[in-house]
């Protein structure tokens, strides 16, 4: 039991002196910068004040494009929906028992969507879930070097179009898309800030 004890002690004396591994530095360098995953346009090439691109992984930089891409995306569909509903265009008949689609185009887009049943909400939020979810579930996700998020309703193959037009055509979208989320907001900043946009002021559809 003696001898035991000695080489107990002998061994924890030894492991004293034993150089405990450091950790090695994670490194924080970016592989990917915005030229890489393309959206820059003149005038303003590469517009990131914020440097928000080098903020985070390159999973966090492929993640924010997808996010502007689809972002702009609805910003459009928002947008032409706003005006449709500003012009009085509507579909015929009833959305449900006591609400047609004449009545909602007499109302400001806001008016008209606070005005659409909980049935109704429920459905366009479920079919935005399932969209999402779609775009999500591939084999290889974007942020694992996957194509960029294409689009669910309806969908388009592009697999015929040639690498130099898909770029243009990427850069085009997204611009398309930035421009019509600063008009998205100037609408919706009309409707419950009267004078904050002077060029949409006196227009009671906005």
């Amino acid at each position: 039991m003696k001898s035991a004890a000695i080489c107990l002690s002998l061994v924890g004396a030894a492991a004293a002196f034993t150089p405990v591994p450091t950790k090695q530095p994670v490194s924080t360098q970016l592989s990917l910068t915005l030229d890489d995953i393309g959206g820059s346009s003149l005038p303003l090439k590469n517009f990131d004040p914020l440097n928000l691109a080098t903020f985070g992984s390159d999973e966090t930089l492929l993640w924010m494009r997808a996010a502007e891409l689809k972002h702009g995306r609805v910003a459009m569909v928002a947008t032409t929906g706003y005006l449709i509903n500003a012009a009085g265009i509507h579909f015929p008949g009833m959305l449900s028992s006591d609400i047609s689609f004449e009545s909602l185009s007499t109302m400001t887009p806001p008016d008209a969507w606070a005005a659409v049943p909980v049935a109704g909400k429920a459905q366009i939020l479920a079919t935005i879930f399932i969209a999402e979810m779609i775009t999500e579930s591939k084999d290889v996700h974007y942020t694992k070097g996957g194509p960029l998020p294409t689009m669910v309703f309806p969908a388009i193959d592009f697999s015929g179009v040639s690498k130099e037009t898909m770029t243009r055509k990427r850069t085009s979208e997204l611009n398309n898309g930035r421009l019509a989320q600063i008009a998205i907001l100037s609408f919706i900043s009309a409707h419950y800030i009267p004078g904050s946009v002077p060029v949409l002021e006196g227009n009671t559809h906005f």
